[in-house]
């Protein structure tokens, strides 16, 4: 079985950019989001990562911690960064893992159990190295998105998906499509009628299973 929805992540200890890490201790009491990328000096990640650090200040705001993974050498990324940045135009400050020997990529399901990297490799080799946890502070996964190697991520939508996971975290709430932070929410098929009433507040009754709500503060 592979990494599902409210699975506990898996807990590794890995080298960095910027140092070793344990990746549960790392998270922390945080919000975290994992995304992945199957080389270094590549086109598109080098774009994404350049997204994700323009964003540095949404993290924070959500207090969320982000990090990188590719599978090159923690030098590599240090090197990487410094090409990330100039297309950027602001610092990446968050870390990326080294995942040389693909345990991490196998661990997260990204990779079979006997996946290895060539002599010569190309990103190709790693492709499915391309997705993006989105991780809560109990440590299970809320969110899981790959990409192929040719469509660049959208982190205006992983935001978006960000804020209706924390939005949405431990309450009998969802939302509905294309939601953003200030609509709606529906209240979960799990709440009574009166249940909600009493909870909510006003609860419009679009259907008798589509109930809305004003998002609690």
């Amino acid at each position: 079985m592979g990494l599902r929805i409210n699975d506990t992540v898996p807990n590794f200890t890995a080298q960095t950019d910027q140092g070793e890490i344990t990746f549960h201790d790392w998270i922390g009491d945080s919000w975290a989001i994992l995304f992945s990328h199957p080389k270094d000096f590549t086109p598109v990640c080098t774009t994404e990562f350049g997204a994700v650090a323009q964003l540095a200040d949404e993290w924070a705001k959500r207090g969320t911690k982000v990090i990188g993974l590719s599978v090159d050498e923690a030098e590599e990324h240090v090197k990487w960064k410094s090409d990330i940045e100039t297309v950027a135009e602001t610092k990446a400050g968050f870390p990326i893992i080294a995942d040389v020997d693909l345990a991490v990529s196998k661990q997260f399901d990204m990779l079979p159990a006997d996946a290895y990297l060539p002599d010569g490799r190309t990103a190709a080799d790693s492709a499915s190295v391309r997705s993006v946890y989105i991780i809560s502070p109990d440590k299970k996964v809320q969110l899981i998105m790959t990409y192929p190697m040719s469509v660049g991520r959208n982190f205006a939508e992983v935001l978006r998906a960000l804020d209706a996971l924390q939005a949405t975290y431990q309450t009998p709430i969802a939302t509905g499509a294309n939601w953003v932070p200030g609509q709606d929410v529906i209240v979960a098929l799990t709440v009574s009628d009166e249940e909600a009433k009493e909870k909510f507040g006003e609860v419009d009754f679009k259907l008798p299973y589509l109930r809305l709500t004003k998002a609690p503060a």
